[in-house]
């Protein structure tokens, strides 16, 4: 039964990665949006930095920095780390590359998705606001059907594919210390999980938001202080490293002679996997925020990839290549180190033991705020299928188990499963930003004028 599964599985996974659909498409669809924004990722990064510390105007909502805080905690996450390794593992030192290429084009592409969820947002009772992707798929294009494909696409992606790799990964980060018991180990550490982050999201949104503005902040600064000090410390090598990446990157015969498992491929999915510009989650987060204009919260959503991508899974990728940890073989399995495992064993080359435990705990934190962001994503989808939030609290149980499942289970399948998630998410609602895109160009005109008079110009 698991076979035939997994042949289906692999035969859809590689009718949609093929270089002339998702690949092409996910990039040909950012490079259009930066053009068509002017660049907006470059030319107001500065601009996006300032309006991050804006608090909201009405008391009790969510403010920029909040939904900028839960955004990223779905897109640090796993993703940073194990999704690294495993693209270096199976496309080479250049998958970093490829990553860097989709979150540069991708900050525009989460910049239009925000914007547009800004834009067609509605109030609660509360006065808070929601929406997202199915929101202005139903209203700027009239296909509400459209908005319940994309909503169950993505609680299944979420509660099922992504939620479950999260919590595999986390449990698996311990897999290499002595206490770890194979057959019982995942049980206990899935059991915990699953009660810590009951607590937290039967606290409600707002909760939600203070627990990740404190968790991402600390997490992103101890794994990027940890990771300088080993790319540091093997400094000597680092020319060569950075040559590796860029001579792999453009091997364009071996890519595309097998492009499935070349450089481009993996670091495309894993690229997407981590950032998630595009899919229009980051969108959902988005309209959450209080502001006073949809073009200042986009600025703000658009960043979430250059932290993402360019710096933490940078510093990941350097850190695995500068170790020469690639290739070796693990002890403990008898196999070549993968995963998690190969991350721990790059930084123990460095920090020794301590490295082991500093970079678990990492990715155990990382794991935990990921869960919490999506969700935060699936519920909002919820929320739009049934419209009412009054069953929230069977989602939130039902997530709940799921995460403790999801620690006792196995790898292989699920990413395979959120690597084809990932593109039937993206496919529908890269098409409906490029509709919508020009009416973006024109708010962005308009808020131009709004930024030169608050500057005095």
């Amino acid at each position: 039964m698991i076979e035939s599964i997994d042949r289906v599985v692999n035969a859809i996974g590689g009718f949609l990665y093929r270089p002339y659909i998702v690949p092409l498409f996910l990039l040909a669809a950012g490079l259009y949006f930066t053009i068509r924004t002017g660049l907006i990722q470059f030319r107001l990064f500065g601009e996006s930095i300032r309006v991050v510390k804006e608090k909201p105007k009405e008391k009790g909502s969510i403010s920029s920095f909040g939904a900028l805080m839960v955004s990223t905690a779905s897109r640090v996450g796993t993703g940073n780390i194990v999704g690294v390794s495993t693209a270096i593992c199976l496309g080479g030192f250049g998958a970093v590359f490829w990553m860097w290429v989709v979150a540069l084009v991708g900050g525009a592409s989460a910049f239009i998705e925000s914007a547009l969820a800004q834009v067609y947002k509605k109030r609660d009772a509360d006065g808070s606001s929601y929406g997202g992707p199915s929101y202005y798929m139903e209203q700027a294009l009239h296909q509400r059907w459209l908005g319940i494909v994309f909503a169950v696409v993505l609680i299944l992606t979420y509660v099922v594919g992504f939620n479950m790799l999260a919590a595999y990964n986390l449990q698996d980060a311990f897999g290499g210390f002595s206490f770890y018991v194979k057959g019982r180990t995942p049980y206990i550490i899935g059991a915990i999980l699953a009660v810590l982050f009951a607590v937290c999201v039967l606290g409600g949104g707002k909760r939600l938001t203070n627990v990740t503005g404190v968790l991402v902040p600390v997490m992103g600064l101890l794994y990027i202080v940890m990771s300088l000090v080993v790319v540091f410390m093997n400094i000597r090598i680092f020319p060569s490293v950075i040559a590796n990446i860029f001579r792999d990157a453009f091997n364009f015969k071996a890519a595309f002679s097998g492009f499935t498992g070349s450089c481009i491929m993996w670091g495309i999915k894993r690229g997407l996997y981590s950032n998630e510009a595009g899919m229009g989650s980051a969108a959902i987060t988005a309209a959450a925020a209080t502001t006073d204009h949809p073009v200042r919260q986009a600025y703000i959503n658009m960043t979430g990839t250059f932290w993402d991508t360019i710096v933490v899974c940078s510093i990941t990728g350097l850190c695995i290549a500068s170790s020469g940890m690639l290739g070796q073989i693990d002890p403990a399995t008898g196999s070549l180190y993968t995963g998690s495992a190969l991350t721990i064993a790059a930084f123990k080359t460095v920090l020794g033991p301590l490295g082991g435990w500093l970079v678990t705990i990492g990715i155990a934190l990382f794991a935990f705020s990921t869960i919490l962001g999506w969700e935060y994503h699936g519920e909002k989808a919820f929320e739009y299928l049934l419209n009412t939030h009054k069953l929230n609290i069977i989602y939130r149980l039902v997530f709940s188990c799921v995460v403790f499942f999801g620690a006792t289970m196995q790898l292989d399948l699920v990413w395979k499963l959120s690597d084809i998630a990932n593109a039937l998410m993206a496919i529908p609602n890269l098409i409906c930003m490029l509709l919508l895109s020009g009416e973006i160009a024109r708010d962005i005109r308009e808020f131009q004028k709004i930024l030169d008079k608050e500057r005095g110009r």
